[in-house]
């Protein structure tokens, strides 16, 4: 197949509607990318592939109920197109990618890596490498079914964050982080009088976060329980979570039983 005579027909596969945005929004000027599809789950992207035949796969692998990687156990090899994962995963079991020569997003990606990932995958598409890709894909699925088998007990959540500025990057723990709140299609962390933007959605990254250490109390705010110091209520009713540093964060009614909860688990 040659992108000249077709477009390549791409699939966005993320369960959250901000980021299959992104990906839109940045495949959207590509004069050789023809977007057939978006889906926001396993189940539904099965049955798009085996409908649509996409040339072009962008997929998430942190989805509920069913992940990335199940969700391509279960589609037929020789239905399986070109695939740029999408991820937040951390940099060790992102090398289980490069060994098998798959191309990946690590979340935040910047513009310029999307680019790359993507003409990667349109050279896959036209020299006709999906059968090869495809092995190496079945290898990552074996790896990654046997990491859970051996793992399930022992779930990884994020320690750092990997802040790109001007050329750098830095690493902050996650621990120092005060708490982080939504910002458009961005996250914000607070670090005492310092912020940094990451371009993840909310509930990929509390999926990512040690829930006995991050609290989500809001819809657009997550505190780090440690630097929480007590529970304000003000006159009218509404309940405010004080930090250590003074700041106040609205507390949502669904969100105070759970913690009251870590704070009375804090004391035993």
């Amino acid at each position: 197949m040659s992108t000249k005579t077709r477009k390549i027909k791409t699939l966005i596969v993320d369960d959250e509607p901000l980021a299959r945005r992104t990906i839109r929004d940045l495949l959207a000027t590509d004069p050789e990318i023809e977007i057939i599809g978006e889906c926001s789950s396993g189940l539904e992207t099965i049955k798009f592939i085996r409908r649509q035949l996409p040339d072009l796969l962008f997929l998430d692998i942190q989805m509920p109920g069913m992940n990335g990687f199940e969700t391509l156990a279960k589609i037929e090899h020789e239905q399986i197109p070109a695939i740029v994962f999408v991820t937040a995963f951390d940099s060790y079991a992102l090398k289980a990618f490069e060994l098998h020569a798959l191309d990946y997003l690590l979340k935040p990606f910047t513009d310029k890596r999307f680019e790359e990932a993507l003409r990667q995958a349109k050279t896959h598409v036209e020299l006709k490498e999906i059968n090869k890709l495809s092995q190496s894909l079945l290898a990552l699925l074996g790896e990654q079914a046997g990491r859970e088998t051996l793992g399930a007990k022992r779930k990884g959540f994020l320690t750092k964050f990997m802040i790109r500025s001007s050329g750098r990057v830095a690493f902050i723990k996650a621990s120092d982080v005060d708490w982080i709140s939504a910002d458009d299609y961005y996250i914000k962390l607070h670090i005492a009088d310092k912020s940094h933007l990451l371009r993840v959605s909310m509930n990929e990254l509390e999926e990512k976060l040690d829930p006995k250490r991050f609290l989500r109390i809001h819809r657009s705010t997550i505190v780090n329980f440690d630097r929480v110091k007590e529970l304000h209520q003000n006159p009218n009713g509404e309940y405010v979570v004080v930090l250590k540093n003074g700041t106040q964060l609205k507390l949502s009614r669904s969100r105070r039983e759970r913690l009251e909860e870590l704070i009375m688990n804090d004391y035993d």
